[in-house]
């Protein structure tokens, strides 16, 4: 599910900048591909009207953070810097995610994970090849590093939505949390002042003639629906920290699929990069939360045998189980009795 997250939103902007070249303002595209997104996902939001008001923060977060926060931000930053330095500070996200794992949660994470993380952001500053064009403007690096943190509230919300009695079902999530980021965005996009008449011709892809209007609904029904429906879905099967940095694929997959649709070819470094961010996200992976079930022997007097950790009684022995998880999951349901001091169980 993450690598086709992955898939999905790195084939959005094959399908943008031809619309972008044929005079549509980017900000003016990305308000097509979000108020598009919440129209079809409008169904979804009427079944789950109960959703604004069980959850009003979660969905406040995910709509301003996840959809709007990170679009505003992300095109505000390119006015500013190269697009490779946006790309690159942007994509820190699975770092900062770590660092909120581990020092705001305090929870643990694995070697894995860390090492996984510094070979995707090593890797990704060579697929968009940082060193071609650096420019330290204060202001723009500033709304890049705001990117990054929207990003990260993408991914702790899509895991925090999944907690306790009351979780939030994804496909509530996502439908209103893009039908807010299509109001926050239109009075910075002024969808009213574009040029509604080129969405009925055509846009170029590299010497073809494609029509905009399906080149607009691949934006807006994969690489935004199906996106973030599989996004959040990876989230809370895998955990952020692990879902973050198989998302900097989304990078290498763009650049790839800009390679043979756009002819935009790719050099010897970014190759290599791509495959130091391959590495990176396949060794986050094998830090992915194991079920681990522990049995206890009756002594005399016993109690019987335990089960699963959670709910079993007495729980696990201590390091029986904390050392095949790579974090505390978020995810299901816990109490604090069943996380003792040195052992954790799912």
């Amino acid at each position: 599910m993450a690598l086709l997250s992955a898939l999905a939103f790195g084939g959005s902007g094959v399908a943008a900048k031809p619309l972008i070249s044929a005079g549509l303002e980017p900000l003016q595209v990305t308000w097509l591909r979000v108020a598009g997104a919440a129209l079809v996902m409008l169904p979804i939001a009427w079944r789950h009207r109960e959703l604004p008001r069980r959850r009003p923060a979660l969905l406040a977060g995910f709509g301003l953070l996840a959809v709007a926060g990170v679009q505003a931000c992300y095109f505000a930053a390119l006015s500013r810097i190269p697009v490779g330095v946006a790309l690159l500070i942007e994509y820190l996200a699975p770092a900062l995610v770590l660092g909120w794992v581990r020092f705001v949660q305090k929870r643990p994470v694995t070697r894995a994970a860390a090492v996984g993380v510094m070979l995707a952001v090593g890797g990704l500053a060579c697929v968009v090849e940082v060193w071609s064009g650096l420019s330290f403007d204060a202001v723009g690096l500033v709304l890049a590093l705001g990117a990054a943190c929207c990003q990260v509230g993408y991914f702790v919300l899509s895991d925090h939505g999944s907690d306790g009695d009351d979780a939030a079902d994804p496909l509530g999530v996502i439908a209103y949390g893009l039908l807010l980021g299509a109001v926050v965005l239109t009075p910075i996009a002024r969808p009213w002042a574009m040029h509604w008449q080129l969405l009925g011709g055509g846009a170029d892809m590299n010497g073809t003639r494609v029509p905009a209007v399906l080149l607009l609904a691949w934006i807006v029904l994969v690489a935004t629906v199906a996106a973030y429906l599989t996004g959040v879905v990876s989230i809370r099967r895998l955990s952020p920290q692990v879902a973050g940095v198989v998302a900097c694929l989304e990078a290498v997959i763009a650049t790839v699929l800009a390679w043979f649709l756009l002819g935009e070819h790719l050099s010897a470094p970014q190759l290599v990069g791509g495959l130091v961010v391959l590495t990176g996200a396949f060794i986050a992976q094998s830090a992915k939360p194991q079920t681990t079930e522990t049995v206890r022997v009756a002594g005399d007097g016993g109690a019987g045998a335990g089960g699963l950790g959670e709910g079993g009684g007495g729980g696990a022995p201590d390091g029986a189980v904390s050392s095949a998880l790579p974090y505390a999951p978020t995810s299901g349901h816990r109490s604090g009795d069943d996380l003792s001091a040195g052992s954790r169980a799912t």
